[in-house]
């Protein structure tokens, strides 16, 4: 199927690795140019060079997305679009698990201002340009935890919770709805990558248990039987992101091998 993506300018964000990586691969298999985002330089610079294997224009930012200068220098990297992106993916790392008795004021500011308000601001930056060219696809990859809370992602679980409330609201109004600028949000469950095994090393050391049994263990609560592979989540988010997909917006997509056990 073509999904009608070639020349189609996209931002992915956190694209140096994992479900970020993922989205930019698949987006650029199907010939869309990708601005491509994240912190860690190096890692970034491998991503890209592995991406333009695949023949299209990838250009790298490395910077803090979070903060007004990181947007900015996404918005005048040379050989760029500017704003006029027709697909913005938002990705920010979770922030930290642990007990809410434990967390300050600065904490919170910190996860909102990731997982909420650094979505909306780019949401904010483009959306506009995409109403007026008649097409706009943004995808914010959020967490299965918006469906199922877990008790010590307090902080995921309140700022993911806001940014969909938010998106609920927009993606709905018609100036955008009407001229096929979609919004929606893609629920990831357990997949193979560094957080995830950061997250099975550490219960590993606090059980004293090996990592192996770890990872059989949390396999074994999933449907599935096995952890997802960041390019078929890429997949499903290229196809959010297709002219097919113009019908879907201001949805929330699970994607955790059949882990959430409620019907709606």
């Amino acid at each position: 199927m073509d999904l009608g993506l070639k020349g189609k300018w996209a931002l992915v964000g956190g694209a140096s690795k994992g479900l970020g990586f993922g989205c930019a691969q698949s987006l650029t298999r199907e010939g869309a140019h990708v601005v491509i985002v994240a912190r860690g330089a190096e890692a970034l610079q491998a991503a890209a060079t592995e991406l333009r294997k695949l023949g299209t224009t990838i250009l790298a930012v490395a910077a803090d997305i979070t903060t007004p200068e990181g947007r900015e220098a996404i918005w005048t990297v040379a050989g760029g679009p500017g704003k006029n992106f027709d697909i913005v993916v938002t990705n920010a790392g979770g922030p930290p698990p642990g007990d809410f008795r434990t967390w300050d004021r600065d904490a919170w500011i910190k996860a909102v201002d990731a997982n909420m308000l650094t979505p909306i601001e780019l949401i904010k930056a483009t959306v506009d340009g995409m109403a007026e060219r008649q097409f706009g696809r943004i995808i914010n990859i959020t967490s299965s935890a918006v469906k199922a809370p877990i008790d010590i992602l307090g902080l995921s679980n309140g700022a993911r919770s806001g940014l969909t409330g938010f998106v609920a609201g927009v993606a709905r109004t018609p100036k955008l709805a009407a001229n096929n600028v979609t919004i929606n949000n893609l629920l990831p469950g357990a997949y193979d990558t560094d957080r995830l095994k950061t997250t099975m090393k550490g219960a590993a050391d606090k059980t004293g248990q090996p990592i192996e049994a770890i990872a059989d263990a949390r396999k074994k609560t999933i449907p599935a039987q096995r952890f997802g592979h960041p390019q078929e989540f890429g997949d499903t988010c290229a196809f959010l992101c297709s002219v097919q997909a113009g019908y879907i917006t201001g949805q929330n997509v699970l994607t955790d091998g059949g882990a959430y056990a409620g019907t709606f």
